[in-house]
């Protein structure tokens, strides 16, 4: 089975909007692993305009399944990191003030920064992911880096999913077969949803977990956070 890891960024959005602790931002993890969620995420950004530094601090000790932190490895963020120690850390090249991420590594342009990086973080029993394109030279570049897994950037996949574009799978096939020929672990994420999961998660193989937010807190919106939680689980199985 895939596992679940649910991205708790939205939730920290909306609590932020009225300056309060609502909704409870470390009730909600630990609703969502009751629900059986098998992790949670979180990508904390320099502006801190959703998830703050203080809240992964917080949310440390209530985690109990796999903690996930996501971000762009700047001096504060492997700082707070290497404090906190989650289980995984993502990198993603997140540019400061962007929305939400949008691409993947240059795994081949910022390997020796991303080497030094990875090996701090596997020095402290840090597993590392690499947020990644589906492009075969950015896959063979992340094993390069000595990292523990990838992370399959798949908005594409998702926009073309939602045109009818079936097709648009087969580059993260590909990036999925040479990743384990390489013993990558793989993980994948954004725009995954509740009407795309099962077929990207039947079609990858070896896909270990996914990360999901945005759909699954939206979504939640109609259908209930324990109820969606236990929706995605029955896909990924």
């Amino acid at each position: 089975m895939t596992k679940l890891s649910v991205n708790i960024n939205k939730i920290a959005t909306l609590r932020n909007a009225r300056g309060g602790n609502v909704p409870d931002l470390l009730q909600v993890a630990k609703d969502i692993q009751r629900f059986g969620a098998q992790g949670i995420t979180i990508h904390p950004r320099p502006d801190e305009r959703h998830i703050r530094y203080q809240d992964a601090r917080d949310l440390k000790p209530i985690v109990y399944t796999e903690f996930n932190i996501e971000g762009n490895p700047q001096h504060n963020f492997i700082d707070l990191v290497l404090e906190c120690k989650p289980e995984q850390v993502t990198l993603v090249p997140d540019a400061i003030g962007a929305i939400t991420s949008s691409a993947g590594w240059d795994t081949v342009k910022f390997q020796d920064y991303l080497t030094e990086v990875i090996a701090e973080f596997k020095r402290n029993g840090i597993r590392t992911s690499i947020f990644v394109d589906p492009i075969l030279s950015m896959i063979e570049g992340a094993k390069k880096t000595g990292t523990d897994r990838i992370e399959l950037y798949t908005e594409e996949f998702a926009h073309q999913y939602g045109l009818g574009n079936k097709a648009g799978i087969e580059p993260y096939v590909n990036a999925a077969v040479l990743a384990n020929e390489l013993g990558l672990g793989i993980n994948a994420g954004h725009d995954l949803s509740l009407d795309n999961i099962k077929f990207f998660k039947d079609n990858i193989p070896g896909l270990l977990e996914v990360s999901i937010g945005h759909a699954l807190i939206s979504e939640a919106l109609y259908l209930g956070l324990d109820n969606v939680v236990n929706m995605y689980l029955q896909k990924l199985k």
